[in-house]
């Protein structure tokens, strides 16, 4: 639902009046938005979650203060940064299993479900938001993650970011600088090409879907960055090179059928949504998201959860 500008004029009114159903509507339109905000932050549903509810609760709570100096978006989104800035200093962040394990064997024990790291909390999508892409990068710090998502995902301008974050213009300018520097140097494995051409990628995407299903391990292979990781959430394992990311294919994940599902977004990456034949049953098996740098596949993330498999089978890319 959107208003129009005179709509959203009356809504604001009658909410800083006290009318919480006007409230409801007038930011109904703004929650989704600030949920995948809150989450590019914390990578975490459940910790975006809290932070979305912090954020509107505040934004009642201070809405008869509301002086419309700025929009009511850019005021949501000032509450929402800064409390999911708060939050993430809160909670441990949101990895995969190269941040947190070193790498392991291709054919030796893969581990337990490790219930005591916070894992990343994929942001499951139907259709590629170019803006995930710039969503969890482990090298830029939150203040700079913050300034690079409003200026380079959102489109706040310098001002309207320095507002948010409660800083200057020339601090902005100075965390975008560094955030887009540090994004430049990530190494391979920890993020894809955000400026990847489209073609290029549903190419390697289709390719890597068509030799999956076929069972066609030399296909997966020649598709691959020499420098390809692959891990798979809740498990510790995950093995480092395309070398044993070609054992492992081989000898462990090819040796029964497989089946694409459906083709999804997972933080902005191509991901598929993947059905194993087990026994002569078809069970979910994995959501697997694949960072593409240029025409190679520089990481896949394989998450075996089933509440996130759940999750999966009813979005479409």
């Amino acid at each position: 639902m959107t208003w129009t500008a005179e709509e959203a004029a009356v809504l604001l009114e009658r909410a800083r009046s006290g009318d919480e159903p006007a409230f409801t509507d007038l930011v109904a339109p703004h929650r989704r938005e600030l949920q995948r905000h809150c989450y590019r932050i914390l990578g975490s549903l459940s910790d975006a979650e809290d932070a979305t509810q912090e954020t509107l609760l505040a934004a009642w709570r201070g809405i008869g203060g509301f002086a419309g100096r700025s929009s009511v978006r850019t005021w949501l989104y000032t509450i929402a940064t800064r409390a999911s800035l708060r939050l993430a200093q809160r909670r441990p962040a949101r990895v995969l299993s190269w941040d947190a394990h070193p790498a392991r064997d291709p054919l030796g024990d893969l581990g337990v479900p490790d219930d005591g790291v916070a894992w990343l909390d994929p942001w499951i999508s139907a259709v590629d938001d170019p803006a995930e892409t710039a969503a969890r990068r482990e090298a830029i710090s939150l203040a700079y993650l913050a300034a690079l998502i409003l200026r380079d995902v959102l489109d706040f301008s310098a001002a309207e970011t320095a507002e948010i974050l409660g800083t200057s213009v020339a601090a902005v300018n100075s965390a975008l600088q560094r955030a887009r520097a540090s994004r430049a140097g990530a190494e391979g494995g920890g993020s894809a090409d955000p400026a990847r051409p489209a073609a290029e990628e549903q190419r390697a995407v289709d390719a890597f879907v068509a030799a999956f299903e076929a069972g066609d391990v030399a296909g997966i292979v020649a598709l691959l960055a020499e420098d390809v990781r692959l891990t798979m959430p809740p498990l510790p394992a995950w093995f480092d090179g395309i070398a044993d990311v070609s054992v492992f294919f081989a000898e462990r994940s090819m040796v029964t059928p497989w089946r694409v599902r459906s083709l999804v977004a997972v933080n902005g990456m191509p991901a598929l949504v993947a059905d194993q034949q087990v026994d002569g049953v078809w069970r979910p098996g994995a959501v697997m998201a694949l960072g593409i740098r240029g025409s190679r596949i520089a990481w896949i993330a394989s998450f075996l959860d089933p509440e996130l498999l759940a999750r999966a089978v009813s979005a479409r890319y």
